[in-house]
């Protein structure tokens, strides 16, 4: 007898126990690829909070797609601030 919400907020921490778990075991010269394909995957939440936030009409469901959008955006373009700023590292000097 469990509802939708609470196989969510499982499924959630799930999620947050084994996230944290893989990214402890990665070496730190994976790292660059590790955060494009966080990138690329916060691409994809956009678009989903894209679709759930399609009507104008105050919601849950608008509000939190609001949310989403405001915060996969922080990540993208942080992630591709960090990613620059790690390939300039390598790059020529001078």
């Amino acid at each position: 007898m469990m509802g939708p919400l609470l196989i969510g907020l499982y499924v959630f921490v799930l999620s947050v126990f084994v996230g944290f778990e893989v990214i402890n075991k990665v070496p730190a010269t994976l790292h660059t690829p590790l955060m494009s394909g966080a990138n690329a995957i916060s691409g994809i939440t956009i678009v989903g909070a894209l679709y759930t936030a399609k009507t104008a009409e105050v919601s849950v469901s608008n509000v939190l797609g609001a949310v989403a959008i405001a915060l996969a955006m922080i990540n993208v373009v942080g992630g591709f601030w960090v990613t620059d700023r790690m390939l300039k590292m390598f790059g020529r000097r001078g």
